[in-house]
């Protein structure tokens, strides 16, 4: 049976000694830790992780308990939106049948985040009405609060308050995504422009999602590519360069943020003209690979163990 996928983001991506501690949490129930990617201006950490029904359902319980301990949200800053000290729990089923299995898992952890250690949970994506983060973060976490004393909102499971300093946990269950930064050589509203333009909301590339975000003297484009069918990566990052420019703006260095599905490198690869994108396992070739990483703007080469894929063969 296929291993089913989680990404929680905690909201830490200064201190690795405590994301190292979290990331001991989510596998102490015998998941795998795949990646774990910290940033320390959108003070965040993604956690890439596979495993079966118990252990994630375990791994994921201990993980946002060890955050609650380590996290502070009354002393957090950071550039990306959040709710809570693990603020978004995603379970992801890498194959379509195993969508089942992938609600069954979020519906435990969501009521176990909620009876055993006291958060109010609310639930987004295939088990939230199709609901995005972004409906539950709007306005921050005082504005969640004030919205569920309003009765606005009541989340599923756990209390009807919100704690200041841990708060609310968002737990869903999606399609793979990719989540990817590339960096804008412009202006805070350069970014955001570009952000309006490309996203599927406004009328942009279809499964797109995208924010323009200053990090300190620097501005980045963040995007969720969360339908890989609809839209190929290289091409997503070909249409934001091409807006820039529009501005009198241009594309620095792009940033994968956790794993890559291997279509979307060997997509970029057969564009970029490599004959024979496709190892003996199926895998994308070392030439495949460059090609992506230089179509992608990354800034260094991608690595075998960066596609998703490297790590279920077998």
């Amino acid at each position: 049976m296929a291993p089913l996928e989680s990404v929680p983001n905690v909201s830490e991506g200064r201190v690795r000694r405590a994301v190292d501690a979290i990331a001991a949490e989510f596998r102490s129930a015998g998941a795998r830790v795949l990646d774990v990617h910290v940033d320390a201006d959108h003070h965040r950490s993604v956690v890439t992780l596979i495993g079966d029904e118990r252990e994630l359902e375990d791994g994921l319980l201990s993980g946002i308990d060890e955050a609650r301990r380590r996290i502070d949200l009354r002393q957090h800053s950071g550039v990306h939106p959040r709710v809570g000290a693990t603020d978004v729990v995603p379970v992801v089923p890498l194959m379509p049948e195993d969508f089942e299995r992938a609600v069954s898992v979020a519906q435990v952890v969501a009521r176990r985040v909620g009876e055993e250690l006291g958060l109010p949970v609310f639930l987004y994506g295939q088990v939230g009405e199709g609901r995005r983060p972004a409906f539950f973060r709007q306005g921050g976490l005082d504005e969640l609060s004030r919205r569920i004393a309003a009765a606005e909102l009541a989340p599923p499971y756990g209390p009807s308050q919100v704690d200041p300093r841990s708060g609310a946990v968002l737990v869903g269950v999606r399609a793979p995504l990719v989540a990817f930064n590339l960096e804008l050589l412009g202006s805070l509203e350069d970014a955001q422009a570009v952000a309006v333009a490309v996203r599927e909301s406004s009328g942009g590339l279809p499964g797109v999602q995208a924010l323009g975000l200053a990090l300190g003297d620097r501005v980045q484009v963040s995007t969720n590519l969360v339908d890989v069918a609809a839209t190929p990566l290289h091409r997503m990052v070909e249409r934001i360069a091409v807006l820039a420019e529009e501005l009198g703006a241009r594309v620095g260095a792009g940033e994968l943020v956790g794993l890559v599905p291997a279509r979307c490198v060997l997509e970029a690869a057969r564009v970029a003209g490599v004959d024979d994108p496709v190892d003996a396992e199926g895998l994308p070739t070392t030439a495949a690979l460059d090609a992506a990483a230089q179509a992608l703007q990354l800034a260094d080469r991608l690595a075998e163990d960066r596609v998703l894929e490297w790590h279920l063969r077998g």
